[in-house]
C-alpha cells in the first residue's frame, strides 16, 4: 500500500528529475493531502487493480509455493506506473458511473412539474 509518510516514495536520477513536472509537484504536496487521494480509491478499485499486479506478477497459492520476485529499478517502476494508471483509469470510470446514476435518476422524475422532487 502506498505510503505517504516516507518522504523519498518517488526519487529517480537527477537529470530525469530536472524534466519531470509531475515528480516535483508530488514531491511538494504535504503528506496529509497524498494520504487523502491514497484514501479516497474505492475496495472496488483496490480489488481489480491488486488482480491487475498479481496476474503481471504471477499468483501461486502459499501453501505449496514459496514465491520470490525479482526485478530491476526500471521494471519495478513500469509495475508501479502501470498500477497507478489503472487506478487513475478506474477511479475516473468509477465517478462517470456515479454521474450516469445521478443523471438517470433526474431523468425519471415526474415532468408534470420540474420544482417537485
Amino acid at each position: 500500500m502506498f505510503n505517504p509518510e516516507s518522504a523519498d516514495f518517488i526519487s529517480l536520477d537527477a537529470s530525469e528529475d530536472q524534466s519531470n513536472q509531475l515528480l516535483k509537484y508530488l514531491q511538494h504536496q504535504s503528506p496529509e493531502v497524498l494520504t487523502r487521494v491514497a484514501q479516497s480509491v474505492s475496495s472496488e478499485i483496490k480489488q481489480i487493480i491488486s488482480q491487475n499486479v498479481q496476474g503481471l506478477v504471477g499468483v501461486l497459492p502459499s501453501e505449496g509455493f514459496n514465491v520470490q520476485v525479482t526485478t530491476d529499478r526500471e521494471n519495478l517502476a513500469s509495475l508501479l506506473a502501470s498500477a497507478m494508471m489503472t487506478g487513475y483509469f478506474l477511479r475516473q470510470m468509477e465517478q462517470r458511473m456515479e454521474l450516469e446514476d445521478n443523471l438517470s435518476g433526474i431523468g425519471s422524475l415526474d415532468d408534470s412539474d420540474p420544482f417537485e422532487l
